[in-house]
């Protein structure tokens, strides 16, 4: 990943990050946190890191989130849930977690010379509701479900990334990634089970057609979700209408008008197995 040249470096190969864990490489940076692959001496196996930028570092917010993120990983169980090894609270916040080997789900969509089939985004859906089913059953919403945090292998799909994850609630406007998420964070309130669901009709809109919800619209819109509904999924694929109708009924601009996450997985189930 290029650095811009503004920015502080990365940790060098080799460098030990909470003292025990070696830098193989910088995969990744974001507006306030590295990511790494690091070895684990003691697991003797590779592991993720993250960390606070350098220029980051010394922020209260930044090292906050961070923990409240390792704490939360660190209580969950869950088959699609990165696991968390350990939390380095001091000096400085550091996150282990499990290592995947799977590719992004935007990695996929994009590389793919075909969009997933039908039976590929019913197993999809069903993976993703299983995941903020439980989470929801411990009173966090995840806030921002999105196909870059979203890891896939030879089937299996895993949900990183709970910075923002909080319990339900009234927040700020704009948690989450402005193109994924509900019109309730876009315009700040109360935020529950409802915006998960928004996050998964559009991670399965995205990989219906490859393309998110409001796909190039006005650049001077910054919420388009606030000003007008998602064209329905088959304007751009011919999907089986009962998958074509839950997908667009997860972006229902009212959280009242979305299924839960309990009606959503019961109807995916039902066209995964109709005989069932």
């Amino acid at each position: 990943m290029t650095v811009p040249d503004e920015a502080p470096p990365p940790a060098e190969p080799g460098e030990l990050l909470g003292r025990r864990y070696r830098v193989i490489r910088h995969l990744a940076r974001g507006k306030a946190l590295d990511t790494y692959d690091v070895w684990s001496e003691e697991r003797h196996a590779l592991c993720v890191a993250k960390v606070a930028r350098p220029d980051r570092a010394e922020d209260a917010g930044t090292r906050r989130r961070l923990r409240r993120e390792g704490r939360l990983l660190l209580r969950v169980t869950h088959p699609h849930l990165v696991r968390a090894y350990e939390l380095i609270e001091r000096p400085q916040p550091v996150l282990i977690l499990e290592s995947l080997t799977g590719a992004t789900l935007g990695y996929v969509i994009d590389s793919r010379p075909r969009m997933l089939p039908p039976a590929d985004l019913v197993y999809l859906g069903l993976q993703l509701c299983s995941a903020a089913r439980y989470l929801h059953s411990l009173g966090v919403v995840h806030l921002d479900l999105k196909p870059s945090n979203i890891i896939s292998e030879n089937g299996l799909v895993k949900v990183i990334d709970l910075s923002v994850a909080r319990p339900p609630g009234r927040a700020r406007a704009g948690v989450g990634t402005r193109q994924y998420m509900s019109p309730e964070q876009a315009r700040g309130g109360v935020l529950g089970p409802a915006a998960d669901v928004w996050g998964i009709g559009a991670v399965l809109y995205a990989a219906a057609t490859g393309r998110r919800p409001f796909y190039r619209l006005d650049d001077t819109i910054t919420h388009p979700q606030l000003e007008m509904r998602a064209a329905g999924v088959r304007t751009y694929r011919r999907l089986p209408g009962p998958l074509a109708r839950i997908i667009d009924e997860c972006l229902e601009p009212e959280p009242e008008d979305r299924p839960t996450t309990e009606d959503l997985f019961d109807r995916l189930e039902a066209i995964a197995d109709p005989g069932s």
